[in-house]
């Protein structure tokens, strides 16, 4: 098949493309590269000024691109809003790529209405924006909440759910947004992740050594992910065993730069409002690291996994978090067998070309309805 992936979010349109390129399809992925992250992509879409002259340029480009985006047998977008236009400009363009292509598939791939919908109607204990039925306290959380629920955003997400071949939804916290409303198009399509080679994994925890957390922080969203509780945490931690434990900290580093930082840490610290491992984890998981992450039982009963459950389960309470650190201390000399537990639940869920084989047959299922 010819297809085409259009936006991106960690990485995930990128590693698809490569399992689908393995399985013989052609792919071209056109995104921003996610902003600071600066993943791969086959054409550049970036948008870095938003004043009048900024609009016109990116416009521009986009005008001279559209051409190009014509012929394709998919079509796979990351977001309602998967260019860096109002609501209007990314429907007209929505519409553009379903008269010219074959078919049109939308990701749930971040936030958008369903989520933040399913957020508000208390479908989750916590969340990115609640914790129960309570608002939660960061900056830019009420107004991307509000955004997500004007008009212009919730008809346009409404509008393409409705009009595209089906949704794949890549956690099991946005397959909940879309299940009451669109269960016949819906489905599961776990996040694709390239497994490095078994010998090329991180350094384990040996007898002697201290335990290395890694904490990389995204400059914007610390409070967000919930970063900031776990690194006040972490330096407590610190403090109380200087002899037996250490933190690496990065900063907003590209992908590339960040997946090397990792590479001499045992235990990665991802997120702490969701139910689910997303791409970060899942990288350091194909590792052979352990990750304090979402893992809740809700996650682990939708994807059939019974056995292989080596996540460290983290929720937003402090004390539950400081207890998990001095668990994870005390028993360290399971640490590698967590390690290895890690590699194992990527390899049986997350390979990237049994995703990509899932995502083809998922598609070529919708089309012959």
């Amino acid at each position: 098949m010819k297809i085409l992936l259009l936006g991106e979010a960690s990485n995930l349109h990128w590693t698809l493309a490569e399992g689908l390129r393995t399985l013989g399809h052609d792919v071209t992925v056109v995104s921003n590269g996610s902003g600071f992250m600066d993943n791969r992509r086959d054409i550049d879409l970036r948008r870095t000024d938003y004043g009048v002259a900024g609009t016109i340029r990116y416009l521009g480009n986009l005008l001279r691109l559209l051409p190009r985006l014509r012929g394709y047998d998919v079509v796979q977008l990351s977001n309602p809003i998967f260019l860096q236009l109002k609501p209007e400009k990314n429907r007209w363009v929505f519409d553009f790529l379903r008269r010219h292509n074959g078919s049109l598939f939308l990701d749930a791939l971040g936030t958008d209405y369903f989520y933040v919908k399913a957020c508000q109607e208390g479908r989750f204990r916590y969340s990115d924006f609640y914790l129960g039925d309570r608002l939660r306290d960061y900056p830019g959380c009420r107004e991307t909440v509000e955004a997500w629920n004007s008009d212009p955003m919730k008809r346009l997400n409404l509008y393409m759910a409705d009009r595209c071949d089906g949704i794949a939804a890549c956690l099991y916290e946005y397959y909940v947004g879309y299940e009451n409303d669109y269960r016949e198009k819906l489905v599961y399509l776990p996040i694709p992740v390239r497994l490095p080679d078994a010998g090329r994994t991180v350094p384990r925890w040996e007898e002697g050594m201290k335990v290395r957390f890694f904490l990389g922080i995204q400059r914007h969203r610390s409070a967000l992910k919930g970063t900031d509780i776990f690194d006040e945490v972490l330096r407590e931690i610190e403090r109380k065993y200087p002899d037996e434990c250490e933190t690496i900290r990065v900063v907003s580093l590209p992908l590339n730069d960040y997946l090397r930082a990792m590479h001499s840490s045992h235990v990665l610290i991802d997120q702490l409002y969701s139910y689910t491992p997303a791409t970060n984890a899942l990288q350091a998981m194909s590792q052979g690291l352990s990750v304090v992450s979402g893992a809740e039982p809700e996650f682990y009963d939708f994807i059939g996994e019974k056995a292989c459950r080596p996540i460290f389960n983290a929720l937003p309470d402090r004390q539950q978090i400081y207890t998990l650190f001095e668990e994870i201390l005390r028993g360290k000399k399971s640490l590698p067998q967590r390690c290895a537990d890690s590699r194992t639940f990527v390899e049986k869920h997350h390979d990237y070309i049994q995703v990509a084989r899932q995502y083809a047959d998922f598609w070529c299922q919708r089309l012959q309805r």
